[in-house]
């Protein structure tokens, strides 16, 4: 049986009263993986702050649903604890703030208890080994001159330790140079399974070398105009995306 994770209906979406997603449509099971694509300005980082209830965006038409809850009368901090995570495109800087520190009170908050250190050390440790990630990195400040890799490999053990229901990667490729890349895809195929679901954010094709998502979506002035299966990322890596929009303007 077929068990729905996240369902968008009909989703407006303003900022400073620019209305910038106009009807977005989607529907996401357990077990799927789903890659978002499309231009710069498209809507596509916006859809991944309003899923997580960034305060500056103002949903003014539609729902979100996790697991048939409404998302939207929830603040960010509810959804997390729900199962929602985001792993943002630009991951800020805390100085002062270890990342062993910062990953236990993430998990602590997660969980609704305590993790008992031996237990906490040892699956954070498993975790590091899996994404190439060193044991000094645990004593550094949060993405505090960290490289671009370093922030994205920060993301996905922030994932895997948190365990997310549904997670939504924000051009987790950006910034990485191959052997990065490489490592963070594996890192997120380790982590999906058939009870959870993952929806890719991403400019290009190229994490999808790494990464089969079984739909694909491409969006255009805040909303989805095509979908299908990973097929249609090599399509757009081959042909761009003005062949969408003409297919669409013929259509009309």
């Amino acid at each position: 049986m077929t068990k729905t994770i996240l369902t968008i209906k009909d989703l407006h979406v303003s900022v400073e009263d620019k209305e910038i997603l106009k009807g977005v449509n989607l529907t996401i099971n357990a077990g799927e993986i789903h890659a978002l694509m499309g231009r710069n300005g498209s809507g596509k980082s916006t859809l991944s702050y309003t899923l997580m209830g960034h305060p500056r965006y103002k949903v003014t038409k539609g729902q979100i649903l996790f697991h048939g809850k409404d998302l939207l009368v929830m603040p960010a901090d509810e959804r997390a604890r729900l199962g929602m995570y985001l792993a943002f495109q630009y991951p800020v800087a805390i100085p002062g703030v270890s990342v062993s520190n910062f990953l236990r009170a993430a998990v602590k908050a997660k969980r609704g208890q305590d993790v008992p250190i031996k237990e906490f050390r040892a699956e954070l440790k498993d975790n590091m080994t899996k994404l190439g990630i060193a044991n000094e990195f645990l004593s550094r400040y949060v993405n505090d001159g960290f490289s671009g890799g370093e922030k994205k490999r920060l993301e996905i053990l922030q994932m895997a330790l948190l365990k997310p229901e549904m997670a939504v990667l924000d051009e987790t490729d950006s910034g990485l140079d191959i052997d990065a890349l490489k490592t963070v895809a594996e890192g997120i195929n380790s982590l999906a399974s058939s009870d959870n679901a993952v929806l890719l954010i991403t400019h290009y094709q190229r994490l999808l070398n790494y990464i089969t998502p079984q739909f694909v979506h491409v969006m255009h002035n805040g909303e989805v105009i095509k979908s299908g299966d990973s097929k249609l990322a090599h399509e757009l890596e081959a042909k761009g995306y003005d062949w969408i929009t003409q297919e669409l303007v013929a259509q009309a």
